[in-house]
């Protein structure tokens, strides 16, 4: 017989309390860190400085999800006791694909040196590593090596090296397909790692030589004597940013369920399908400064190299496929109710948080539009309070008054919102409900407000592909996929007729691949054609640009690099201000005024403040060039 000890009228604690606060302890003890603060979400899973966001487990738990919960813990926690950033961002390679590549592999370092030394770490993360391959089932029946990322196939390959554990079912196939090309040409490079396995630096001088024999070195090569110097300064580095070895992001995505941020890292591929996971191991970014709680800043993306190709070098293989739509046209007027219902429901409790955080946008923005007025001039307005002047004294001329402008009244905003396939679940939910909530408040304030999405028609190239196939395969045939350019809202329409339209967001399969350089392209374009006078564009992303079928035929940073070229041309050349604000990607390395959160809830409290900040700005006098984000003096 089991005796209670709750008191009378105290709530029972849910059976899964009992696992969270173990899962919590175990990861602030494998990480050597008791300061780690752990919670639990339905978001991503998530490692920023000392906070940790774990999956939320499932009502009915079972011994394979308790095991996948551990994993997700563990990873973070070798992630947070093993991993050196300052020695990583050294010694990472530019080239986007190595980077991928030395990336994955650090991360199986890290993972193996726990499944070596604990044997229930290394079962924890083998069952994380099957759930994340098993998901969707897309890797188990692949013929093509294009569907095949190489970087998992080299990180499951070193922890296999180091472990001894086969790769998961799942990825089985991944692992064959490219086994043969990696063990003829870095074999013996695969059998050296497990030398250095506790030596990060070293450990990573083995995968730099590594990417050489698999032809992935960069064009300016790593010369280890210059890894030597850094090494003497480094206890000075260490002392100037004590924090920069705490701060890390994790998140699952497209292919990246564990993500680190880093500021002035460059050329990161990410992954491109939408429920493709990579093995922990891909960590494309590093951050210097994210170990704030606080959203990370940047004022500007690093400079690209002399010899990058500019963007007249982008090319398409054949446009007339790509397709610029109406959300309307997309589906009858009845499953848009159905899905605009569904949204409503689904965040239901954040949509007074952001109606909140709306209303107080609104406020700030009315009080800039009181009227203001010039008196004692010659025309304009009779001043009636300065009547009583003539009646006393007729001789006094009249006096006149005329309303002040205010500026932002001519304004035009356009959100231009990524719908790729990792931004499914959570994050597009709170993406649609804050363009809609935020239409709403700046349609009151006089600010017409066009919300715009972009993806592809298909994944792996859809009909482009199929035209390149049948032209017999021609050489860099430049971007390689269907574009679909979705107008949710036009900026003349009035919120309430397209309110519905947002719900489109929710229906399944619409979001894949990403294409921003050009959906940047495509935005301003058509904002620069609006007639307001200031004209202001926001982007709201969750990567980099990522299309498997252009990037299998081109250069791995193809899609990154016209990117870059097309936010220069805006923000140097154009009159419109771009802002961008990245869902747990950094994407202050592109944009000079971006902000980055970390959880997609934050998302509401990003857009109205700097809107805000924005709109406050043009009030005291228009300043565009100020640091996004920096301290108003």
């Amino acid at each position: 017989m089991s005796i209670s000890n709750r008191k009378p009228g105290e709530r029972r604690e849910p059976v899964a309390e009992p696992l969270k606060r173990s899962v919590a302890g175990c990861l602030r003890a494998i990480a050597k860190r008791s300061e780690v603060e752990v919670t639990y979400a339905t978001d991503r899973p998530a490692l920023t400085g000392d906070k940790a966001r774990l999956p939320e487990p499932p009502r009915k738990l079972t011994v394979a999800d308790v095991a996948v919960l551990r994993g997700n813990a563990d990873a973070m926690a070798l992630r947070l006791g093993c991993h050196d950033i300052t020695v990583h961002r050294r010694l990472a390679p530019e080239n986007s694909a190595a980077r991928a590549v030395f990336d994955a592999v650090e991360q199986a370092r890290v993972e193996a040196i726990g499944s070596r030394r604990m044997s229930g770490v290394a079962s924890n993360i083998s069952a994380m590593l099957e759930d994340r391959y098993h998901r969707g089932g897309k890797y188990e029946n692949i013929t093509d090596r294009a569907d095949a990322p190489m970087e998992d196939a080299v990180a499951l390959m070193v922890r296999e090296r180091l472990t001894g554990q086969q790769p998961p079912e799942a990825a089985k196939r991944i692992v064959e397909l490219w086994r043969a090309h990696i063990e003829d040409k870095a074999g013996p490079n695969l059998d050296g790692l497990i030398g250095s396995i506790e030596d990060q630096r070293g450990f990573g001088r083995s995968v730099r030589e590594l990417l050489s024999s698999l032809d992935m070195a960069d064009e300016t090569p790593f010369d280890p004597e210059d890894d030597e110097n850094d090494d003497e300064n480094e206890a000075q580095d260490d002392e100037q940013t004590p924090s920069e070895g705490d701060a890390e992001e994790q998140s699952q995505g497209d292919r990246a369920e564990v993500e680190t941020s880093e500021e002035a890292s460059d050329d990161i591929e990410e992954g491109a399908q939408e429920a493709a996971d990579a093995p922990s191991g891909e960590l494309p970014e590093e951050s210097e400064d994210a170990d704030s709680e606080e959203a990370s800043e940047s004022w500007r993306p690093p400079s690209k190299a002399a010899n990058e190709l500019r963007g007249p070098d982008y090319r398409v293989f054949n446009p007339k496929f790509d397709e610029v739509i109406h959300a309307e046209d997309l589906c009858d007027a009845e499953e848009l109710a159905r899905l605009r219902s569904y949204l409503d429901k689904q965040l239901s409790h954040l949509q007074g948080v952001v109606g909140r955080l709306a209303n107080r946008l609104q406020r700030r923005l009315l009080a800039q539009q009181n009227r203001a007025w010039d008196f004692d001039l010659e025309e304009g307005q009779i001043d009636p309070a300065r009547l009583v002047r003539v009646v006393i004294d007729p001789f006094q001329p009249l006096s006149f008054k005329q309303e002040k402008d205010t500026n932002f009244r001519d304004t035009v905003v356009t959100l231009l919102l990524d719908n790729s396939g990792s931004m499914r679940g959570r994050p597009i939910t709170v993406a649609a409900t804050c363009a809609d909530i935020l239409a709403r408040t700046l349609e009151r304030c006089g600010v017409k407000v066009e919300i715009l999405g972009f993806t592809t028609r298909a994944w792996k190239g859809g009909q482009s592909r199929e035209a390149w196939l049948a032209a017999g395969k021609p050489n860099a045939p430049g971007r390689l996929n269907d574009l679909r350019h979705i107008v949710y809202k036009s900026a003349d329409a009035p919120w309430r007729r397209a309110r519905k339209n947002l719900g489109l967001m929710m229906r399944e399969g619409l979001l894949k691949e990403n294409i921003d350089g050009e959906a940047l392209d495509w935005a301003h374009k058509r904002i620069l054609a609006r007639p307001e006078q200031r004209k202001i564009m926001m982007v709201i992303s969750d990567g980099a640009p990522v299309d498997d079928s252009t990037l299998s035929v081109n250069a791995g940073n193809y899609l990154e690099r016209h990117l870059r070229w097309m936010i220069e041309e805006i923000e140097q050349r154009s009159p419109v201000e771009l802002l961008a604000i990245g869902i747990g990607h950094d994407v202050t390395r592109y944009y000079r005024r971006a902000v980055t959160i970390i959880d997609a809830e934050e998302l509401g409290g990003a857009m109205t403040e700097k809107l805000a900040e924005l709109f406050e700005e043009d009030a005291g006098g228009r300043a565009p060039m100020r640091a996004f984000g920096g301290r108003r003096r």
